[in-house]
């Protein structure tokens, strides 16, 4: 089966040609990307035949030729922090629309979308609307889909374990409210893993899931959690989430992109979901919170 995997060179993009092999013999990817530095970046992880490609999201021409022939598609592209020309509009909603009619034209068989938990074409958070948004247009597309919707993303390359490093190491971490919001973080080859799986025509078909990770618990315990594997003591602090949410309204009225409160929102939003109705319904097993943890810091 040959698979193009959109946005290769992102931690998930990683973590599916990472996994790609031990998981599936007779998959092929194709990785995606905009760049040659993002091609160079992949290379050295392509396996069993698959190769690179580059695409620009705002030439047909370009999907159709990384399209040609395959059976199915993994859009993994998307933002979560604007920046100057890369709005939600473009990057999540517009690339999705693109790459949905190229899969049509070339007859692909099936589309993953991977979304995240709370996505809402109705949202009043642009991030969550825009990420909706997407996902009402692969459902309207006729094609066959999954929708896999994922929360905070632990393991290597993940901006999750990056904040989870740097909360650790510093032996005082000043959180968000105190980090009192619930986080369910995934792994994220328990994410790739199951990417794989629904490229499957009959393996969650037309399904929109939540596949969230095995334990909800407040970001402090994350950070404390996380400390105590590695030898380390931490401190709790905390920012005020008011005060810095009227610091991003200023901050947005002159027009400043960046860090936001729609990214405000996201981050500090509850995550509590029952993580074994997607687990189950595709086939896969869930890494514990403890090792990817430890993946996180290369110590799994």
């Amino acid at each position: 089966m040959r698979v193009v995997v959109t946005g290769a060179n992102s931690a998930v993009g990683q973590a599916i040609l990472r996994c790609g092999p031990k998981q599936g013999a007779t998959h092929t990817f194709v990785a995606a990307v905009r760049s040659e530095r993002a091609a160079e970046q992949i290379r050295p992880q392509l396996r069993n035949g698959s190769g690179v490609v580059r695409i620009s999201y705002d030439d047909p021409g370009s999907l159709d030729a990384a399209l040609q022939g395959a059976s199915a598609v993994i859009h993994l592209a998307g933002i979560l922090i604007e920046g100057v020309g890369s709005t939600y509009e473009q990057a999540n909603v517009a690339s999705t629309r693109n790459v949905a009619e190229a899969a049509k034209r070339s007859g692909v068989q099936k589309f993953v979308l991977v979304s995240a938990t709370g996505a809402d074409e109705a949202s009043s958070n642009r991030y969550y609307r825009s990420k909706g948004q997407a996902e009402a247009l692969v459902r309207a597309s006729g094609l066959p889909y999954t929708v896999l919707r994922a929360p905070l993303l632990l393991g290597p390359g993940t901006a999750g374990a990056a904040a989870l490093k740097r909360n650790v190491s510093r032996g005082k971490a000043k959180l968000i409210g105190g980090g009192h919001n619930l986080q369910q973080p995934l792994y994220v080859d328990d994410l790739a893993r199951a990417a794989i799986s629904v490229t499957e025509a009959s393996v969650a078909n037309n399904l929109t899931l939540d596949v969230v990770g095995p334990v909800s618990l407040p970001e402090r315990e994350l950070v404390e959690r996380a400390a105590r594997l590695l030898g380390r003591e931490v401190r709790i602090g905390s920012i005020s989430k008011t005060l810095l949410s009227l610091a991003l309204a200023i901050r947005q009225r002159i027009g400043k992109p960046g860090f936001s409160r729609d990214v405000l929102e996201v981050i500090t939003a509850d995550t509590r979901l029952d993580p074994q109705p997607a687990a189950s319904r595709i086939g896969i097993q869930l890494t514990g919170i403890d090792e990817m943890i430890q993946a996180s810091f290369g110590e799994g």
